[in-house]
């Protein structure tokens, strides 16, 4: 079973949900965000329902169940209110904001990380056939794209936090390492480091579900 081959294509599977990187700030971000800084704190209201979805799409990458995506939504938007008089706007708020997210994500990880390495054993029938896909036919011509889904969520529920965090911005959210860099506060080499480390615990993970069905 080519292990590499089989994460690169399940990792096609899932969209890009990144932003544009050199946007410049809307106008009306910076002027709730002002009045928010006056005192006028229902001018936040607008702020959390305009970027709730988004929120929301990145704690679910890290969160099984639903109340868990909701504290972790909640408390990014506490945090953001606190720290609000931090931003500079420099940058476009949207980006602070997910900086915000993932770094309360990564925090979430840390505090719940779970020991799953059972979960391996217990690859559904889809992801079973569909790694007898890529183990038959490399181009990829009967490829399932949820049980590939499952099978990288599987896996990453193996990774420490900070490899998980890193896998799933660089690999899933289609983030570059100066990005990765920038929403986490490591630094590149960092960044780099963690991810070599990420997908070479992935491939032997892959590896050994391999061995298991084949030999």
């Amino acid at each position: 079973m080519p292990e590499s081959l089989a994460i690169d294509r399940a990792f096609r599977f899932f969209p890009d949900s990144g932003f544009d990187i050199v946007a410049p700030m809307e106008s009306s971000d910076a002027e709730y965000i002002a009045a928010v800084l006056k005192g006028d704190v229902s001018a936040f209201e607008p702020l959390v329902v305009k970027y709730q979805p988004r929120v929301f799409a990145t704690a679910r990458r890290y969160a099984r169940r639903e109340s868990e995506v909701e504290d972790i939504v909640q408390e990014v938007f506490i945090k953001a209110f606190q720290k609000l008089s931090s931003f500079r706007g420099d940058a476009p708020f949207e980006h602070w904001l997910m900086r915000v997210a993932v770094r309360t994500c990564y925090d979430f990880l840390r505090k719940y990380q779970r020991n799953r390495e059972t979960a391996l054993a217990e690859i559904s029938e889809e992801e079973d056939r569909w790694l007898d896909s890529v183990a038959s036919s490399p181009a990829g011509e009967n490829d399932d794209p949820d049980a590939a889904r499952a099978l990288v969520a599987r896996l990453l529920e193996q990774l420490s936090p900070a490899d998980r965090i890193v896998i799933t911005l660089l690999e899933i959210e289609g983030k570059s390492v100066k990005e990765i860099a920038a929403l986490t506060g490591w630094s590149v080499s960092l960044v780099k480091v963690r991810a070599f480390r990420a997908r070479a615990k992935m491939r032997k993970l892959l590896g050994k579900i391999s061995r298991e069905k084949y030999l």
